[in-house]
């Protein structure tokens, strides 16, 4: 897997620094409204487009998921693409957002990149192979309550279904914690719990390019994912809990209680 996971790390920092260099512009750019509170700019077009050229001119037999133009159908390797997760962020210029690449086979995730361009923060696994930011292997955290955690999420902003559930959750998780952290790029946010940066993460509603890298992140580094049945149908569902085993254990025994028949 070493020369998929290079090819990832290449088409990565490329479509950085094509988000980079247009970060300087933001102002003149194009913005698609996709649906409530989501957006599409250009930039992640083009960021995409970048991706799977450099993807599809190595491996051109590959399947494609992608957020902007979807599935291109191919062989059992399947390339997960963000191109640019946190695009609200990004069109704010509040710098806080990723490129995050994912490869699966035969539906297991075996390559993970996150790759934060503002600060040149690359975060890479392959699967047993462990996790790794820039040339510094990753650990999860040894936090075991949230007694002086601090913990990650996201709301579920594109539809108010699941508002009250969610509430629930935050309320029993904030009674505790030292705080909770609302940063707008989910794939960082994971990628941020592999680092040790978060103690743990939950959120509603996220697509599988959203969560894909840093669910492998997470798991190389230690730590433990599932969805809100204690499952591992995180990709199909949207929901899932993150953190170290002793963390992700805590929080949820937290969230459990709020988890509609909706949310299993």
């Amino acid at each position: 897997m070493q020369p998929m996971l290079n090819i990832a790390v290449r088409a990565a920092r490329s479509a950085g620094d094509l988000i980079l260099r247009s970060s300087e512009n933001i102002d003149r750019l194009h913005v698609d409204q996709k649906g409530k509170n989501d957006y599409a700019s250009e930039v992640d077009r083009m960021a995409e487009r970048e991706i799977i050229n450099i993807i599809k001119t190595a491996y051109p037999e590959h399947s494609i998921l992608a957020e902007e133009s979807g599935a291109q159908e191919g062989n059992d390797f399947v390339w997960v693409i963000d191109p640019l997760d946190g695009t609200t962020n990004f069109l704010h210029g509040f710098p806080q957002y990723a490129v995050s690449i994912a490869l699966k086979y035969k539906g297991r995730i075996e390559v993970g990149v996150v790759y934060d361009p503002q600060r040149d923060e690359l975060f890479t696994a392959k699967r047993g192979g462990g996790a790794m930011l820039n040339n510094r292997r990753l650990r999860v955290t040894k936090q075991t309550s949230l007694k002086g955690a601090l913990i990650g999420t996201g709301f579920p902003f594109k539809t108010d279904l699941h508002m009250d559930a969610y509430l629930g959750m935050f309320r029993a998780i904030a009674t505790d914690s030292a705080g909770i952290r609302r940063a707008g790029a989910a794939a960082l946010d994971l990628a941020y719990v592999a680092a040790g940066r978060l103690d743990g993460f939950w959120e509603i509603g996220l697509m599988e390019w959203d969560m894909a890298a840093g669910v492998l992140l997470i798991k190389e580094a230690g730590g433990a994912v599932t969805d809100f049945s204690f499952n591992d149908k995180y990709l199909e569902s949207g929901n899932l809990i993150a953190g170290s085993p002793k963390m992700h254990q805590v929080m949820y025994q937290l969230i459990e209680p709020h988890v509609t028949d909706n949310l299993k």
